[in-house]
This record gives C-alpha cells, structure tokens and sequence, in this order.
C-alpha cells in the first residue's frame, strides 16, 4: 500500500486567542459535494487545546472557508479537560452525531493525565459537552491515562472502540508504553472493555496515539495510528490489520507514507484519519511540531 502525497491544506492563522497555534487531530464530516468541514484542535498561549474548523474542497484541495473562533474550548480549572480538548472520530447513535475526545488535566507537580470525553453535534454544527463528567473515565482496567479514541459502528448496529491506554509512563528506555485498547457496546453508552487490541514492541511501537479504522466483519479491517519507538524518533504513522477487529497484526512496514525530505512533515509525521470519498481513500494528517504546521492530505494509490 502506497500513499501518494498531495500536499498541505491548511496552516494555522492565529484567528482567535483559543487558536492561536496548530491545527492538530483533522476530523473531515462531508458538508456536501467535496466539501468536507474540518474540526481541529488548536491552541492558546498556554498551549491549551479547544476545537475550531475549517471548510475543505477535498478534489481540488482548497480552502473555502476559516471560522474565526472555537466552537468547543477546553474546561474550567479541574475539569477532565481543563487543559485541552483532543478529538477522535465522529459517529452517530440513535440518530445524533457525537465526537469523543481526549480531556488533558496538567495538575500541578504531577504529570498530565487523560481522560475521554464525548460533544454532541447539533444540527448547526455546535458542538456542546454531553455531560460534565468523562464518557470513559480511568478504572482498574486503565489506571493511569486514557487517549484518542475512535468508535465504528458495524454492520449489526453494535460499536466497536479502539483507544489509547498508558501502561507506565516510562517503559525502561525513557519512553512511555502507550498501547491501543478495545472495546465493545450494544448502544454506545455501556462499554465492555476487551483490553489489549495491537500488539506493541519496545524499541521498535510502544507509544501508540490516535487510531483510525476502516473496514468491517466481513471484509476485515484496517488501522492507521502514530507511534513512537523508544529510540528517540519522533512520531511515525503505523499500519495495521485485522480480520476481525480484536486480534490486529502489526504492519509497519507496508504503512506507505513517512516522513518528507523537507517542509512541513520532514520532522514527523502523526495524527491520521482515513476516510473514502468517491471510490478513494483518503489521509488527513498533521507533520512537525504536533500540528503546529497545520495538516495535510494524502491519497491511497
């Protein structure tokens, strides 16, 4: 599998206090023809994430339109997102449309901790925090941080997740283990958690972030993800597939897309999302800094 490059789409303005800096975790819902409208997190001077957009013409890789302020910003000191709102995916259930999120709390003297959130998406496009408390909060199961979680509906109506869970901060070379976890529901509130989804190896994938799926039960599936190695090499994209969406073979080396010779993704590249649009698959993407120069598109050759 081949990624083909196509380009930076869009570079952060300032347009706002809230968004001063990046355009990181690119979440495209279409708006109508080829127009996709682009949630992002960007930051404030603090480095405090909240949600803003942008409008995107996917074929002829435009930007149409920049809202000039968040639509979500991040909470009230000692909220579960009182440092940053870091969104995943989008789905829908019961007929309404929801984005789960990644809260950040940087509690003083400790080491930020995460837990996730879900908005609910009007029919205006404002988004609103549907409730004050995490959607899935840390437990017995994942104690220590929870991150970027992606949730599919299937064929028969159920959801499947796959998130982020810290295993320890520091794995022995300096690197947090970070891997990717799953779970299942019948109605996208109650979650049976499944643990451990993709394999990890130290020294080679053990900080895993941001996973975003395609496929089905018939047909198998396929993730995308960024991890770091341990080895000091800043965030990749990885590759993975599965048959049926529990047990995930690690593929790497078939990811298709690295880091560029030089611009905007020379340093790193992470935060994907895959999406299909007209017969193609699609991969909007974040390069250096985290997003800082903003993201960008490729297209499955």
């Amino acid at each position: 599998m081949q990624w083909q490059k196509l380009g930076l789409l869009y570079c952060p303005e300032g347009v706002h206090p809230k968004l001063l800096t990046h355009a990181a975790n690119p979440l495209p819902i279409l708006l109508d023809g080829d127009v996709y409208r682009v949630f992002y997190s960007g930051r404030d001077e603090k480095n405090r994430s909240s949600v803003g957009f942008v409008d995107v013409d996917i074929l002829k890789r435009e930007i149409v339109y920049v809202h000039d302020r968040p639509v979500f910003e991040h909470g009230e000191e000692n909220s579960f997102y009182s440092h940053g709102v870091s969104i995943g995916n989008w789905y829908e259930s019961n007929g309404e449309r929801y984005i789960l999120f990644m809260g950040w709390q940087c509690p003083p003297d400790a080491h930020w901790v995460g837990e996730i959130g879900r908005l609910a998406l009007g029919s205006d496009w404002s988004l609103s925090l549907d409730g004050n408390l995490p959607y899935m909060a840390l437990d017995n199961v994942d104690p220590v941080s929870l991150s970027y979680p992606w949730v599919l509906r299937e064929n028969d109506g159920s959801y499947r997740m796959w998130y982020g869970s810290t295993v320890t901060w520091d794995a022995g070379n300096g690197e947090m283990l970070h891997v990717i976890n799953q779970a299942r529901s019948s109605d996208a509130q109650c979650w049976e958690k499944e643990g451990l989804a993709v394999p990890y190896e130290l020294n080679l994938a053990q900080a895993f972030s941001r996973p975003t799926v395609v496929g089905s039960a018939s047909e198998g599936y396929h993730m995308w993800f960024s991890y770091r190695s341990g080895d000091k090499t800043t965030y990749r994209i990885g590759y993975a597939t599965s048959k049926d969406g529990g047990q995930w073979l690690l593929r790497l080396e078939d990811v298709g897309i690295g880091v560029s010779a030089s611009g905007w993704d020379s340093e790193m590249i992470e935060y994907p999302f895959v999406f299909a649009h007209k017969g193609q698959w699609f991969m909007l993407y974040n390069g250096n800094g985290y997003g800082r120069t903003g993201f960008g598109l490729a297209v499955r050759n």
